[in-house]
């Protein structure tokens, strides 16, 4: 039993596979991208028969699938094990992977080592929580062929930190969120995703750079919209995030929902004013 028909398969195999470069030059074009998070090979056909760009191998993994409370205890082989089984399903869509915490911030010598440990199971392209001190580790990766995005906002695995899930970017901080963007983006970030933070700040970051940027609970201005798989789903427990949206229910089926989410992405149902932040 196989979760695609015939049909699907057929449609998958007619995709043209999804390149960095494209991507920038759709998203220049105006055209919205489509990112979801993805962890295994039956999803990945799922996601990359409806049409998703991209197929994030989050570290929310491990909250998702591994019950943690936090993306803190996921380590480099917990990614680098979905980030296999994701890429053996040789989908047409740009797959990435996360670093987790602690693989990345020792140096950039460091990074470069696990990052390249991602891209030979299969990553495109890898995404790094921070902000301007990671730089020099754009740069250094860039310099090595690593496409890199940069995350910027909320970033999960600095929640003690900052205090838990709450927006980011308010006031004066917003200005200094875009400057950040702006120098990850001349070290040699390919794309910029941004997480819980104002809708006007979304527009402003996007406005100010060459870049693509992903959103998540950033309003309706970015180029592209990322959500977690589970959540659109409404398989993850507890209290959900404002910016989602139930897509199983609207749709009745897993296939459904996913097109429901590019559709409504690709032609800027989604996000609504209910799913923003105001300044």
């Amino acid at each position: 039993m196989t979760y695609l028909s015939s049909g699907a398969n057929d449609a998958n195999a007619r995709r043209k596979p999804v390149t960095l470069p494209g991507l920038k030059v759709a998203a220049a074009k105006g055209e919205r991208l489509t990112m979801l998070t993805c962890y295994d090979a039956s999803f990945a056909h799922v996601l990359d028969a409806a049409g998703v760009e991209i197929l994030l191998i989050g570290d929310s993994l491990g909250m998702v699938l591994q019950g943690h409370d936090s993306t803190l205890p996921v380590t480099l082989e917990d990614v680098a094990y979905h980030t296999a089984c994701v890429a053996r399903a040789k989908p047409a869509a740009l797959v990435m992977a996360d670093m987790p915490f602690g693989s990345y911030q020792v140096s950039p010598e460091q990074a470069y080592e696990n990052a390249a440990a991602l891209m030979a199971v299969g990553a495109q392209m890898v995404k790094l929580e921070g902000g301007a001190w990671l730089a020099d580790t754009v740069a250094f990766l860039k310099a090595r062929s690593v496409p890199v995005c940069a995350h910027l906002g909320l970033t999960p695995q600095s929640v003690h930190a900052i205090g838990g899930y709450k927006v980011q970017g308010r006031g004066a901080a917003g200005d200094a969120l875009i400057a950040e963007a702006q120098q990850l983006e001349a070290a040699g970030a390919d794309m910029v995703l941004v997480e819980l933070i104002p809708t006007p700040l979304g527009e402003r970051l996007t406005k100010a750079l060459k870049v693509p940027t992903i959103g998540i609970g950033a309003g309706p201005h970015t180029s592209g919209q990322v959500l977690v798989l589970h959540d659109i789903l409404d398989v993850t427990p507890g209290r959900k995030a404002r910016f989602v949206k139930n897509y199983l229910a609207q749709e009745g089926s897993v296939q459904a929902a996913v097109a429901a989410f590019v559709r409504e992405v690709k032609d800027g149902t989604y996000p609504g004013p209910e799913h923003g932040f105001e300044a």
